[in-house]
């Protein structure tokens, strides 16, 4: 019992309170619950939306804003292929090797990765008369083991899936340029079969096989001496055979630039517009202009620089005067044969020396097994291009294409298409059941089921013989398990 002024409330507005409080307490949930599910749903339009923009740059249907095509290096642009899709890497004779060279109805554009001032260089016919291709194709590609092989490397491989392997890409890419009677290819012994059953329209004349290994200026050198012989005036361009390329139209142009510098006496290289400070490239420092009419985008190459930390990466990015060297070379071949009598003359010797009998088949043989084995093995910038651009004769034209050296798992990872939060697969994906697993490759090459549960960024390559899991973070460190596998007697898995 309640007496006069006490504050005790009457029953029936406690009631009332509490039911207030209830009403408020429905409103408060109900207003969460509505938060939570215009979360949910701005997600679910967030995973929509992105499912959609990885299958535009799957498709190369992703523009830049202003109606061009983005080149990136997701989706190299590549020959279309006779099959749908190849259920594995290594490629057979069977798939056809020839396909129609580029419409001649396509038009350049520019690309973002590269510096905004350049021109579209215009060159009338396709066809260069004088222009030699050479493509060195020599490696093992160990840093991509065990799907890359010393008998079967990483240039034999169909790495995009598209029914042509990497050589095969790279012959189709120049072909507009030159021709098959004017293609040369500089291999090992052990490739030799391989290549001419990839390539059935190189004519045996054209495939320079050399005795061992020696490194890039042996390789092209051997060529120039060859070309040389056979045109005094060629001007010949060494493309690796092993790299990729997106967007053909604005490599045919800087490669026809590059010929025309060329002609004026210089060695040529193109610099690679890089997208991130890399530590696994070298760079190109950029000169001056050339200030050459029929080239107007060439610079002369101030300096090489070797594989930079990635402090130094970062700082050559900054300045906008740095590309990454690809080891792309345009010159005459008399003109590089004259370099390479200055800076190494006796290598400059023998090579001439080849050069001047090889197309007699009775002495060759007996000229390579007195020469080839007293060749210095050294790279082309290291012989020629570092003291030639010292001497300033040696020029850049800055690329606006997509380019990867494809040198690691992780990059590969980048070139390959792939689900939203899936790890990208080179192979049959139906041989691949992921769950709660994000980025990374698998290599399905054994024909055996791989699951993965709750990992991330894992690479996975199951081949029938043997087997590699690492991480993407140290895809670049692969070639020291090669070399243990050596070390430990598993040279047949090499």
């Amino acid at each position: 019992m309640t007496t006069p002024g006490s504050s005790a409330m009457p029953a029936g507005q406690a009631s009332v309170e509490n039911m207030f409080q209830s009403i408020l307490s429905l409103l408060q949930q109900s207003a969460r619950q509505q938060d939570i599910a215009e979360l949910k749903n701005e997600c679910s339009e967030l995973r929509q939306a992105n499912v959609s923009l990885e299958r535009q740059v799957r498709e190369g249907s992703l523009t830049n804003g202003h109606g061009h095509r983005t080149p990136g290096f997701m989706t190299p642009a590549a020959p279309s292929s006779p099959q749908l899709r190849a259920k594995s890497p290594f490629l057979t004779p069977a798939i056809p090797a020839s396909i129609s060279s580029l419409s001649t109805t396509q038009v350049h554009h520019p690309s973002p990765l590269g510096d905004n001032v350049l021109q579209s260089f215009s060159y009338g016919n396709r066809d260069i008369p004088g222009f030699y291709v050479v493509i060195p194709a020599g490696g093992a590609g160990t840093r991509l083991w065990p799907l890359s092989r010393e008998g079967h490397p990483k240039f034999l491989l169909d790495l995009t899936l598209k029914g042509r392997s990497l050589i095969q890409a790279t012959w189709d890419r120049l072909l507009p340029l030159t021709s098959a009677a004017r293609t040369t290819i500089v291999a090992g012994p052990s490739h030799v079969k391989s290549i001419g059953e990839q390539l059935p329209d190189l004519l045996p004349e054209n495939l320079f096989c050399e005795p061992g290994p020696k490194d890039s200026m042996a390789a092209i050198g051997l060529a120039a001496a060859i070309l040389a012989r056979r045109d005094p005036d060629a001007v010949i361009g060494s493309f690796a055979a092993d790299h990729m390329i997106s967007g053909d139209e604005a490599f045919l142009s800087g490669v026809a630039e590059a010929v025309e510098v060329a002609r004026n006496d210089y060695l040529v290289t193109i610099g690679i517009a890089p997208s991130h400070p890399s530590t696994g490239f070298g760079y190109i420092r950029l000169g001056e202009k050339l200030l050459l009419n029929e080239a107007p985008n060439a610079r002369l190459v101030e300096s090489f620089k070797e594989k930079p930390d990635a402090r130094t990466a970062a700082a050559y990015m900054s300045t906008g005067r740095y590309r990454w060297n690809a080891g792309m070379f345009v010159t005459k071949a008399a003109f590089l044969l004259r370099l390479l009598k200055e800076y190494r003359p006796e290598m400059a010797e023998g090579l001439e020396k080849i050069g001047e009998v090889w197309d007699n088949v009775t002495k060759r043989q007996a000229v390579l097994d007195e020469i080839w084995p007293s060749l210095e093995k050294i790279p082309i910038d290291n012989a020629v291009a570092e003291p030639a651009a010292a001497e300033g004769r040696v020029a850049v034209v800055p690329a606006t294409f997509g380019w990867d050296d494809v040198g690691d798992f992780s990059s590969l990872t980048d070139l390959l298409p792939a689900e939203a939060n899936q790890p990208r697969i080179l192979g049959d994906s139906s041989l691949v059941l992921t769950d709660q697993v994000a980025g990374g490759i698998v290599v399905p090459g054994s024909g055996r089921l791989i699951s993965c549960l709750g990992v991330d960024d894992l690479v996975i390559v199951d081949m029938p013989d043997c087997l590699l899991v690492t991480t993407r973070a140290r895809s670049q460190e692969v070639k020291r398990i090669v070399k243990k596998a050596k070390d430990a007697g598993w040279k047949q898995l090499l």
